[in-house]
């Protein structure tokens, strides 16, 4: 369409636009790499305009006069999002911070509750029929654009248009200003990759095949999507694309195939990113760009099966709860949509959500677990909430789980330097056990290693990992379970009790080296439970004494003879020679395995109730 031969009356300068702003006004302006920075500047510029209250959901562009008393003279700034370049300014008190749910924010413009009076946006040039795209930013700009009483759109011809429910039509624009320009880029520095890397290791466990995906504001979470180029068919329904999902886009990994809500399609509300990342989604059907009352909207988020959230925090404490918008006092982010996606994954068919962060800040200075949250710090996300939380030390399931557990989770993920003295203050607070022990203080992530799974005769998978500290309740859980006659076999005694006390000696026993042991575990219901443990403890003479027990309905189906090599790999890189193993005579299903593994192994039968079997490794 010629707008100006549409409607000449509309085209005009940004100057001219701007004019037409009255004193006191409230503005809203685009977000973040879509926002008209043309308009901006001539705005700031302006010399006529005071007392305007300024609205903007990210900002970039702004930062740029953040540090000129000036600015603030003639304009209050009031962000939903702090972005990084406005931190400072935020510190300073400069800004103002409005937290809110993202998904509620466009209710609160077309309500009124924050009446807008100028709408300053940047839009694609219009079709043939003279529809413009929002482009880039539709999240909570297509609601501020349609609450405002006066709407001011840049008009660039670089701005992509995109697919989706982001339309505005000229007719409907008080004024329009053509100006070509780039649009912002937003392209995260390089942070430790080597904690990245372990970060994302761990959240590549957690996600499957098929599961729809959401990433978080924020550097950490993006940098995790390259550690999913192993999946298939992922689908993605997210608030902000950026250039880390153009890799897994172009290999295919994301197909969103299997999706429950609008299938084959991308669901998103902003782009930031590259030149490169704009150009992808120009007129691309495979994008679906909806407003944030609809993206983030939990109902909406629930209706994809399988969805999972994943997203960051500053600090998270030993009860679960996330602070992921201030430092303290100091506001550093927003609250953005973090919360919207947990809830939304969490009342998901199969979903979940996964809470990714470093151990520890400031150069390794202090722990992002804690104790309890900092003085000030906001509670973003409530303990209610939280189901995963991931550092570069593992993995802390607290869904479903008690206040003791959820310490124990935490602390076996925190760096191994502030273990023992979260235990300790985890004490003082009557969290935990008063004879609690402390997690290894050694970096355990060897012991990924060990991990493995096998399809079992019966179809079931089962994974098998070493026992940690926080698998107390599921080991006593594991023991009670058992008849007495396996448990019988296993001790020897009908052993009745598992308690807290017996726990915490096999943890004090078990250092992962000289004494290993190994569980088994399945799903059910939607979490895992222990079917199975391996043992093997250090006997002083170059030989380690191993034992199992595994459930009544999973005995005879290999599960013990996939746990003997795996331990036995395990004791020769610890330097073991063999293992040695007392055996009831009436366990003849547990000697043709130690056999069959060991067919030159040595027997002494001369004991009337065991056998003694010893087994050197080759």
């Amino acid at each position: 369409m010629d707008l100006q031969a549409y409607c000449p009356e509309k085209v005009v300068t940004a100057d001219e636009a701007l004019s037409k702003i009255k004193n006191g006004s409230r503005i809203f302006i685009g977000t973040a790499c879509g926002e008209p920075q043309h308009l901006i500047h001539s705005l700031v510029a302006s010399s006529f305009l005071q007392d305007a209250v300024i609205y903007q959901m990210l900002s970039i562009t702004l930062s740029k006069y953040v540090d000129d008393p000036n600015f603030f003279r003639r304009f209050a700034l009031k962000l939903f999002f702090i972005s990084a370049s406005m931190r400072k300014a935020a510190f300073e008190g400069r800004i103002d911070y409005l937290p809110a749910y993202l998904s509620q924010i466009p209710n609160m413009f077309a309500s009124r509750r924050i009446g807008l009076d100028v709408a300053l946006v940047q839009v694609s040039p219009p079709d043939r029929f003279g529809y413009c795209s929002l482009g880039v930013s539709v999240d909570i700009t297509k609601a501020g654009l349609d609450a405002a009483r006066l709407k001011i759109v840049q008009v660039n011809p670089r701005m992509p248009r995109t697919w989706g429910d982001c339309i505005v039509h000229v007719d409907d624009i008080d004024y329009l200003v053509p100006f070509e320009e780039p649009l912002v880029e937003a392209i995260p520095k390089a942070k430790n990759q080597e904690v990245i890397t372990r970060i994302g290791y761990y959240v590549s466990q957690l996600v499957e095949d098929g599961a729809t995906v959401q990433v978080g504001f924020g550097h950490l979470a993006n940098a995790i999507l390259p550690h999913l180029m192993d999946k298939k068919d992922l689908g993605i329904h997210t608030q902000v694309i950026t250039d880390s999902f153009l890799p897994l886009l172009e290999k295919n990994v994301i197909t969103n195939k299997k999706k429950t809500l609008l299938d084959g399609r991308v669901v998103a509300s902003l782009c930031m990113g590259s030149e490169k990342l704009y150009n992808y989604v120009h007129d691309n059907p495979q994008f679906y760009f909806r407003a944030s009352d609809f993206v983030s909207d939990p109902v909406v988020i629930a209706r994809n099966d399988n969805m999972v959230s994943i997203s960051s925090a500053l600090e998270v404490d030993l009860t679960g709860q996330v602070c992921s918008d201030s430092m303290g006092y100091l506001f550093y982010s927003g609250i953005g949509d973090q919360v919207d996606f947990l809830r939304g994954s969490a009342m998901s068919k199969g979903g979940f959500t996964i809470i990714a962060l470093p151990s520890t800040a400031q150069g390794g200075k202090v722990s992002r677990i804690v104790p309890s949250l900092s003085e000030g710090a906001g509670v973003a996300t409530t303990r209610g909430d939280v189901n995963f939380v991931v550092t570069e030390y593992g993995i802390a399931e607290l869904k479903g789980k008690s206040i003791y557990q959820r310490v124990m989770e935490l602390a076996q993920i925190a760096h191994p330097k502030f273990r023992e003295e979260l235990i300790d203050v985890a004490k003082k607070h009557h969290y935990i056990f008063a004879d609690q022990m402390p997690p290894a203080q050694d970096d355990l992530i060897f012991l990924e290693g060990y991990k493995t799974s096998v399809t079992l005769r019966n179809g079931k998978a089962i994974e098998f990992r070493p026992l940690l500290p926080s698998d107390e309740f599921a080991y006593r859980n594991f023991f009670y379970s058992l008849k007495e006659e396996t448990i019988f076999m296993r001790f020897f005694y009908k052993r009745k009790l598992f308690s807290h006390e017996h726990a915490q000696q096999q943890w004090a026993s078990v250092d992962y080296r000289k004494n290993m042991s190994i569980i088994g575990l399945v799903q059910s219901r939607g979490f895992q439970e222990i079917v199975a443990i391996g043992t093997y403890a250090d006997e002083g003479t170059g030989r380690a004494e191993v034992a199992f027990v595994v459930r009544e309905d999973f005995q005879g189906l290999g599960v013990t003879s996939h746990m003997l090599p795996l331990l036995e790999v395990i004791a020769k890189e610890n330097n073991f020679q063999g293992f040695v193993a007392t055996v009831l005579k009436e366990n003849r299903a547990m000697m043709r395995i130690f056999k069959k593994r060991y067919p030159n192994a040595k027997v002494d039968t001369s004991s009337a109730l065991d056998n003694t079997i010893i087994m050197d490794f080759n």
